[in-house]
């Protein structure tokens, strides 16, 4: 007879705490952890601060755990497109796709990263090494198999595979970090609904020519990932990146 009403307590305190991070994770990417404040944290949240700070000791205790909850996340969302069913150029190219449409999706975690990655340049204690081991690390490691799985089996080039990594995701996050400078200098939005989409299209055909050595078999198989790869829902005719973009 006990166990229900324990059990609806530790319900309510678990949905508590997970509303708490949600209104943590938007307040720590729009003013990073110096600016956020846990009084709009607690309002958003729908709590007082002391039953946040009942949850979380501290704003960077709370810090921490936000960005762990969306790192990992984003570590399980990748690690299922490399264990989805396909041969490893298939999952090569909706990995490429895949984190192009989390970086339209998951600005929040685009945003915290980048603050991690200014910290760390400045050799300030972050959370950076603890995400490397806890996210970063499984992905490249599971990343490097793949694609070597892929080269030993003569569908993929003979290639370094950070190379391949870098061609495939770093030409993703060049795109919308240099946007604005696209914008003034051809005149289009590289934002715009139409521009993104098309964008999408282009990520796995180039992909499909440039990594297969048979490219009929390349451009098949970009097709196919294309065609059965909805692209995220967005608010509006264009993506809203960043906070000046």
């Amino acid at each position: 007879m006990t166990d229900q009403p324990i059990s609806g307590a530790n319900e309510r305190s678990a949905d508590t705490r997970a509303r708490i991070l949600e209104a943590a994770l938007s307040e720590f990417a729009l003013h990073g952890l110096a600016g956020a404040r846990t009084e709009r944290i607690a309002t958003a949240a729908g709590v007082n601060k002391a039953l946040l700070y009942y949850h979380f000791d501290s704003k960077e205790k709370l810090y921490v755990a936000a960005l762990e909850m969306i790192a990992s996340k984003v570590r399980d969302s990748t690690l299922s497109v490399f264990l989805r069913e396909g041969s490893p150029g298939e999952r090569v190219l909706r990995s490429a796709l895949s984190h192009f449409d989390r970086i339209m999706s998951q600005q929040e975690f685009q945003s915290l990263m980048q603050q991690e990655m200014i910290r760390l340049h400045k050799g300030e204690s972050g959370v950076m090494p603890i995400l490397v081991k806890r996210v970063f690390e499984p992905v490249l490691i599971m990343y490097r198999s793949m694609v070597g799985e892929g080269i030993e089996s003569g569908e993929l080039i003979e290639a370094d595979w950070l190379q391949i990594q870098l061609a495939t995701l770093g030409a993703n996050v060049f795109y919308f970090l240099s946007a604005p400078i696209w914008r003034l200098v051809t005149g289009d939005d590289p934002l715009a609904v139409e521009a993104l989409a098309t964008r999408r299209k282009f990520i796995v055909e180039f992909l499909g020519q440039a990594l297969f050595r048979d490219r009929q078999h390349g451009a098949a198989l970009a097709a196919k990932v294309f065609a059965d790869t909805p692209m995220p829902a967005i608010e509006g005719d264009r993506l809203k990146f960043g906070r000046n973009v």
